[in-house]
């Protein structure tokens, strides 16, 4: 395996031997650490001196279960602080077949210039991408497919990116070919954008996967593990992440109307099992698998009434933060939003935060599907309105006046609310990446407390970010479990796949020093311990369908990370 160093400023691609204290990093544990090393944490995000690390999972390309994850690594934009954003698709596999531990884009084009990053078997160029500057992510996905050939996994910044928003992803291709899965969080596309990649092109690898050290013992974990997760993600596969939604609103912690509520009898117009009938009655499709490894399957193909694609990839934080966070409760137009963003190459929960803030100051109503299409729309335009929803909810909410912006570190809550998900309310304030629930999502039945107690939160919220840290290395999806009854698994695929010993205290370790690695960047970087905390709106106005706020002590968040 090798880095592939792009440098943009002089148009120049090498690979290099991976050292070798980094052959056993991969993921977010790999990004964090190049980052760490060679990122001035004061740089300012869009200029040369960042860097953006893309980099495979340790045992991505491997036949481990759900093991098909790639991480984006990079200074943000929207918050300031390091940034690892996670993403599904084939692109992360493609790479790792292809010998490609990391690659490191720095530098940047000249003005006006853009680039195709071509990655195969043989080694790596860049190419011209005149031909599709500005053009949205699908069409650029199909017009890269026709140029580069259709086995080809796609790497796209969209339109967003290019114009270098706050809110823009990387869009990576399903295994349609569909540019719908999005390393979405933190402005990774600006980046990209600033540099001058429009796109990468990882040409079908001549490997067909990356065999273990310890062939028959890792097949023997990887078959028993597979058959576990498949028998107990029945609901994932049926509902998709969508059945969040009734358990979401069950406990009222469904963000409804910018957060001023956290239940919605309407609810159940766009739950998992709507979705589902929707996706059975038109032609879609649910229990979809986002790479070839994936075993869970909670994907799925949304079609008009028609029986047309709109979309996939629907999840529970999309139909959320754009739907019922706006007040919209249509499938149909949260579908049509979901396109939109994903072919502009925005966050669909930043922007949905940002519409639903937009709504709070009055631009448009909650509940406006036309209104809110139209505000995506002017992004996609760039009129100053739409340049000021590209920045996010905190640019937008100060632009307009707001006070009840629900973001942490510059970057929008997700799609559960901390004064009920208390213990998710903790990692949003706590993580280095913002408010991020995948860094450590404290669930119903985790951790063995009460979401809604104050007490021992902390002690849930410390342990899910070590074990989510651990999945984000290895390149396993959340959804096969950051619990601590996996880690004997965890282990042993590790241990199979390389050849060394790793234990479970192994990689507790491994994940702890990378974060403590992204909290010390931010520290250098500026990033006080008092931001540690979630909006002031949300310690003083109770959530009305809980009756709750979130108390956890401010002390508690400010000294969180000097418990290890």
């Amino acid at each position: 395996m090798h880095i592939l160093r792009v440098d943009l400023t002089a148009a120049a691609v090498r690979m290099e031997e991976t050292p070798r204290d980094l052959l056993f990093l991969g993921g977010r544990g790999l990004t964090a650490e190049i980052i760490a090393r060679e990122v001035s944490p004061r740089c300012h995000p869009l200029s040369e001196k960042n860097k953006v690390v893309i980099a495979p999972g340790l045992l991505t390309g491997s036949l481990a279960p759900s093991s098909g994850r790639l991480s984006v690594g990079t200074k943000s934009p929207l918050t300031g602080t390091i940034k690892e954003s996670n993403v599904g698709g084939t692109a992360g596999q493609g790479l790792a077949l292809c010998g490609v531990k990391a690659i490191v884009v720095e530098g940047a084009a000249p003005a006006g210039k853009n680039y195709v990053l071509v990655v195969g078997p043989g080694g790596a160029r860049l190419d011209d991408a005149g031909a599709f500057r500005g053009m949205g992510n699908y069409e650029a996905a199909q017009k890269l497919r026709d140029a580069y050939g259709k086995a080809a996994s796609l790497i796209l910044v969209g339109p967003a990116g290019e114009k270098k928003y706050a809110t823009s992803t990387v869009a990576v291709t399903d295994l349609d070919g569909n540019p719908s899965r999005h390393a979405g969080r933190g402005g990774t596309g600006a980046v990209l954008g600033a540099k001058g990649i429009k796109a990468i092109v990882i040409e079908q690898p001549s490997q067909k996967v990356r065999e273990a050290q310890d062939k028959k013992a890792f097949a023997e974990t990887c078959k028993t593990f597979a058959e576990a997760l498949y028998k107990s993600k029945k609901g994932l596969r049926d509902y998709g992440t969508a059945y969040l939604v009734d358990v979401v609103n069950g406990v009222k912690g469904l963000p409804v109307n910018n957060f001023s509520r956290g239940f919605s009898p309407l609810a159940a117009s766009i739950n998992g099992e709507r979705l589902a009938g929707f996706c059975r009655e038109r032609g879609g499709k649910t229990g979809k698998p986002c790479s070839k490894t994936c075993v869970i399957q909670c994907s799925n193909v949304y079609c008009d009434s028609d029986g047309r694609y709109v979309t996939s990839g629907l999840e529970y934080e999309t139909i959320v933060l754009i739907g019922s966070n706006c007040g919209i409760f249509d499938l149909d137009a949260i579908a049509e939003l979901d396109f939109l963003c994903d072919d502009l190459g925005i966050d669909t929960m930043e922007t949905g935060a940002a519409i639903a803030v937009a709504m709070e100051a009055g631009l448009v109503s909650f509940g406006d599907t036309r209104g809110a299409k139209r505000l995506v729309e002017e992004i996609g335009e760039g009129t100053l309105l739409g340049k000021v929803l590209g920045q996010g909810a905190l640019v937008t909410g100060k632009v307009f006046g707001v006070a009840r912006v629900p973001a942490v570190k510059g970057q929008a809550i997700s799609a559960y609310d901390p004064r009920v998900f208390k213990g998710t309310g903790v990692t949003y304030a706590t993580s280095p990446m913002g408010a991020d629930h995948t860094a450590g999502n404290c669930l119903p039945g985790r951790g063995g407390i009460n979401i809604s107690q104050a007490e021992g939160q902390a002690r849930v919220s410390m342990e899910l970010q070590i074990l989510s840290g651990i999945c984000d290395f290895l390149g396993l999806c959340l959804f096969v479990g950051p619990l601590p009854e996996n880690l004997d698994t965890f282990a042993a695929l590790a241990s199979q796949f390389t050849g060394a010993a790793l234990s479970p205290e192994d990689l507790r370790a491994v994940a702890w020093e990378m974060l403590v690695k992204e909290v010390s960047f931010n520290a250098a970087a500026g990033v006080s311990p008092v931001e540690n905390d979630v909006p002031e709106f949300m310690r003083e106005e109770p959530n009305p369908d809980a009756g709750l706020v979130f108390d956890i002590p401010k002390e508690e968040l400010y000294t969180f990370w000097r418990q290890g």
